[in-house]
Formats: structure tokens, sequence, C-alpha cells
């Protein structure tokens, strides 16, 4: 019994020793990532990329190093000035991965927390030599055309570092308080400008209209005045009986008018002395 117990023992030792043994040998690596191996016999980090998938080592002499070589978002924050003087405070929007082949070099001149040393320090010098090109106003009205030249010259800068980058936008762009005051200031007086130029433009019509009411009077009278020479006080006597016609309709219509005939004066009957004046009668109205 003891026998078989020390075997029993001996075998899962063995066992025990050799699964650890393999586990030593083999290591995975992830789908987005890829590994460098460092080698102490062979001097250092070995020029070759792993990929995906388990693989042999031999331990103690060979470390892999797993590496993310998926794309990942960074902001870049920067506090710069412009063309004219004014400070904005601008941010910057990066997809970025590293370049699979360049992995070797990558990790052995600036370690695994390569986009914390590289990217906030060409980010911040890019932005300031680009947006001191351009003055705070170009800076709103060509948005696109910043982020094309910023895409491109962080492309050039991130491509010494092995980096590159899928994507760059700015995602917050804000100025000075004096520089914000100064265009609401502007803004009001453009507001203002466009104000006075509506009444400008309006007080031109009214004077034109009253021209044209004006040269209408005087040749509606240059034709009156034409017609009498030619018949005498007959027009005023037509205009006379039109209006007379127009006002009596008026009146004809209206049922608050009522008519007080005149009475007659004067000496004796009807042929004595001289014959008497009748005084016209009255039209008055009533309002109820």
């Amino acid at each position: 019994m003891d026998k078989i117990l020390s075997r029993l023992s001996t075998m899962s030792g063995t066992l025990a020793v050799g699964a650890f043994t393999v586990n030593s040998c083999i290591y995975n690596v992830d789908g987005g990532e890829r590994a460098v191996m460092f080698d102490s016999l062979r001097g250092g980090v070995l020029p070759d990329v792993v990929g995906e998938g388990t693989h042999f080592l031999i331990p103690v002499i060979q470390r892999p190093v797993i590496l993310d070589v998926r794309t990942k978002p960074r902001e870049i924050p920067s506090v710069t000035g412009t063309k004219d003087l004014q400070m904005v405070n601008i941010k910057l929007r990066v997809l970025w991965r590293p370049v699979v082949e360049e992995l070797p070099r990558l990790y052995k001149e600036l370690g695994t927390d390569f986009d914390d040393r590289v990217l906030p320090s060409i980010g911040n010098e890019v932005l300031k030599s680009v947006v001191a090109q351009y003055n705070a106003e170009e800076l709103l009205s060509k948005r696109a055309e910043v982020s094309e030249r910023i895409k491109a010259e962080l492309l050039k800068r991130a491509k010494h570092f092995h980096l590159t980058l899928d994507d760059v936008a700015i995602t917050h762009l804000t100025f000075g308080r004096e520089f914000m005051r100064a265009i609401e200031a502007k803004q009001v007086a453009s507001q203002e400008a466009e104000r006075q130029q509506y009444v400008v433009l309006r007080a031109e019509q009214e004077r034109q209209a009253v021209v044209t009411r004006a040269e209408g009077e005087a040749e509606a009278a240059s034709i009156i005045t034409r017609a009498m020479e030619k018949t005498g006080n007959a027009i005023i006597e037509v205009r006379r009986i039109d209006a007379a016609k127009e006002i009596a309709g008026k009146l004809a219509n209206s049922r608050n008018i009522v008519y007080l005939p005149g009475g007659g004066s004067g000496g004796g009957g009807g042929s004595g002395g001289g014959q008497g004046g009748s005084s016209p009668g009255l039209l008055l109205s009533i309002d109820k």
C-alpha cells in the first residue's frame, strides 16, 4: 500500500512539473494584438512580429511582450494663440494605432506606453504651429481646412515614431471672454446696420410714392385746366352734378336722414308787394 501511494505521489509530482513546464513554454496572442519577443541570448528584442494564436518560447531565456494594435481614440487639449494674438482653447480627437511592422523598433525605443510619450507632445506642437497661421475668425469659418492641415502635419510627425493616424478632428474650440464679447458686439452692430438699411430703403420707397402721387395730382390738375380752357366752367358743373348724385345716393340708402322743408317769408299774399324769399330745406342725420 505504501508503495502504491509513493508511486501515485511520484506520478502526480511528475505531472505537475510537466504541466508547469508546458505552460511555461507556450503563450497566447489574442485578436487585435501582436507580440514581440525578448531573447536574452540573441541580443534583446527580436526583429520578428508574432501574430495571433498560441506560440512556443524558451522559458527563462525568452519573454513575450504583448502589444495592442487596434485603433484607439486619444484627446489632446491645448491652449495656444492665433495669428491675431487671440488665445484659443482647442481639443483634438485622434484615432491612432501603431504600425505593426515597426512594433519591435517601437518597443525598443519607447516601451509599451508609447502613446502617452508621443501623442501629447507632437499633438501640442502641431496644434500651436498650425493655429498660429490663422486668425480667430478663420478658425471658425475654415474649421475643416484647419483639421486637414493638422492631420497632415500629425501624420508626418507620427510616422517618425512608428504610429499611424486614421482620423483627426477638432472637437472643442473656444476663445477668451474678451474675444467673445467682441464677436457679440460685432453681431449687434451688423444687425443694427441691416436695420438702418431697411429704414433707409423704406423711406426711399415712401418718398418715391409721394413723388408719384404728386406727379399724378399735377397731371390731373393740368388735364382739368386744359379742359376748362376749352369748355369753360362746364367741367366744374359736371363734377358738381356727379358729386351731388353720389351724395344723394348715399343719403337715399341711409335710414337716419330726415328732410325738413324750408319756410317762406315776405309781404302780402300771393300777388302783392315783392316776391317773398324762401329758405332751402334741411337734411338732418339722426344717430341712434
